[in-house]
């Protein structure tokens, strides 16, 4: 979703300022706008930047993984987040992640390991971050990989199911005792 909690914001103004230093890359947003939550971008404004070339509004997509596997790096400037799926789908495709240094966001990004945590609303930040990706492929591939093995050790579906039973088992225990 288009919202400004989602770090949307700090996202483009990252982008305008990378393509300023002719950094030379693409800015994909995905997703639409909510009209029901008052942090919502509207459609104009995002038609605006798109139209700008600042970045390139893809609005709502069915398949999430066409879009990933022409991916290079995935972020997310969330100020807060429950467990971001975005993260861990990136991180499952193998993707370096720049992203806020916020509950949710820590659980999916070992800082300097798989990506990089920045600091929630700050810009300056997040094109140091960004830049450093962008420039050295080396690096990207190396915290791709790693975000693979995160994706993989603690967001499997094996995993994730095992430790749905056992929460049930111990709700049970405790309902019943």
């Amino acid at each position: 979703r288009m919202l400004k909690d989602k770090g949307v914001v700090e996202f483009v103004s990252a982008a305008r300022n990378l393509k300023a230093k002719k950094i030379k890359a693409r800015f994909l947003l995905v997703g639409d706008v909510d009209k029901f939550n008052p942090t919502s971008l509207d459609q104009s404004t995002l038609k605006k930047w798109d139209n700008e070339k600042i970045i390139n509004w893809k609005g709502w997509i069915n398949n999430i993984e066409k879009i990933l596997k022409e991916t290079d790096i995935i972020c997310l400037p969330s100020y807060r987040e429950g467990l971001p799926k975005a993260l861990i789908e990136g991180a499952a495709f193998g993707l370096p992640i720049v992203t806020t240094d916020t509950v949710g966001c820590r659980d999916v990004v070992e800082d300097g390991v798989n990506g990089f945590l920045v600091p929630i609303k700050n810009v300056d930040e997040l094109v140091n971050k960004l830049s450093l990706l962008i420039k050295n492929k080396t690096l990207r591939k190396n915290m791709g990989r790693e975000s693979y093995k995160i994706a993989l050790s603690k967001f499997s579906s094996s995993i994730i199911k095992a430790q749905t039973l056992k929460l049930y088992d111990e709700l049970f225990f405790e309902i019943n005792n």
